[in-house]
């Protein structure tokens, strides 16, 4: 070997020794500092003690048992619109949306709020367990914003427990379950802050008795169960007031009694079956642009209860061209109207059969009509 590179190994391995010896001595230094400082900083000490939880208070384990009971009956629905691949010539689902429900009954009808599913080309059901079901149509209620779904599930469903809203009070505690920003099955806790309420249904016609709460109502909620403190269906989370679209602390369900009324009818006819006149009443903005107070009736259907009694809709005169306003529906059984909705609002107080008292006004003259209700024909569903 030359002596050149001879020299230049030796001096190689010289040079990585005093380098291991430099980083020893330095290890050597760090271990003496940290052991000074624990000697300064003292004896280590103890773990914090975690505190044993002693028994939960009767309120908590009352809502704790509640959502155990009560969750299986909820359900979580997402919606999907079907679109078409022009460059694949396939067929994509695209997510639309989610909302909540609730088991209706052991055949697998589920309950939500009709805008929940409104305008989708498909829904899903999610159940407690996280199976999922396609869902079909069954019926629905613009009228009351409700739709009623179903799943072919060979599970065992648990149908939730149906309350009353007749009876309740403000101040009244209540639990809403859902599915908030789709965090499926979240538990939120409020009181009855009012009740007697109206807000506005699908086609802009006003739900009156609508229950108001301060429990946490978001997007998401909607279609899913509030309940009261014995478990049972009070309402269905339907709307809140915001300005930023997130609870406000005032949310709306629409009440119990309305809904055992109506889901029924959805189920057997697939449409809210209610007792009629069988008119069509002008929109309340014309009524308001033409000065007049009351219910203005546009056409009469032939041979419906309202064409028996004899009531005229408007019509335009043959010999001048002008229009001939029809009979204003002033006052129902005595009550007074002021607007179309009135109509509405008091038609589903009766059933097909009652015999109802009209006072409208005709040429300047008020008279009293008596008429036999009966059930509505058109699938629609919205004409009185």
């Amino acid at each position: 070997m030359p002596r050149s590179l001879w020299t230049l190994g030796v001096l190689a391995i010289t040079a990585l020794v005093i380098a291991l010896l430099q980083l020893s001595l330095r290890v050597d230094r760090l271990q003496a500092a940290l052991t000074h400082r624990a000697s300064q900083s003292g004896p280590t000490p103890p773990p914090k003690p975690i505190i044993p939880r002693g028994d939960l208070s009767q309120s908590e384990a009352a809502t704790v048992t509640l959502f155990s009971e009560r969750s299986s009956s909820v359900v979580h629905i997402t919606t999907v619109d079907m679109r078409s691949d022009a460059f694949r010539m396939n067929v994509l689902e695209v997510p639309r949306g989610s909302g909540s429900g609730f088991i209706w009954d052991e055949a697998g009808h589920v309950v939500t709020n009709l805008h929940v599913i409104l305008g989708a080309d498909r829904a899903r059901v999610t159940l407690w367990d996280r199976t999922t079901f396609e869902a079909r149509l069954v019926g629905a209620s613009q009228r009351n914003d409700l739709a009623v779904l179903r799943i072919d599930s060979t599970n065992k469903l648990a149908p939730i427990t149906l309350g009353s809203s007749h009876d309740l009070q403000v101040g009244q505690q209540v639990f809403a379950i859902g599915s908030p920003f789709g965090l499926d099955y979240t538990l939120s806790t409020g009181i009855i802050s009012g009740l007697g309420r109206e807000i506005p249904s699908a086609i802009g016609l006003p739900i009156k008795g609508a229950i108001q709460t301060d429990a946490a109502i978001n997007p998401g909620n909607s279609g899913g169960p509030l309940l009261d403190s014995s478990g049972r269906l009070i309402g269905i989370n339907t709307s809140i007031i915001s300005p930023s679209g997130a609870s406000a602390g005032i949310g709306f369900a629409m009440p119990a009694d309305m809904v055992a009324r109506v889901v029924p009818q959805l189920i057997q006819y697939g449409r809210e079956v209610r007792p009629v006149l069988g008119v069509e009443l002008a929109e309340d903005a014309l009524m308001r642009r033409i000065g007049l107070d009351g219910a203005l009736i546009l056409n009469v259907s032939p041979g419906s209860p309202a064409e028996k009694a004899g009531l005229v809709g408007t019509r335009r005169d043959t010999r001048t061209g002008r229009i001939v306003l029809g009979d204003v529906i002033v006052a129902f059984d005595g009550e007074p109207i002021h607007k179309a909705s009135d109509v509405y609002l008091a038609l589903e107080k009766h059933k097909q059969g009652d015999r109802v008292q009209l006072s409208v006004k005709r040429d300047g003259e008020t008279r009293k009509v008596e008429i036999v209700l009966a059930l509505n024909v058109s699938t629609a569903g919205i004409q009185p």
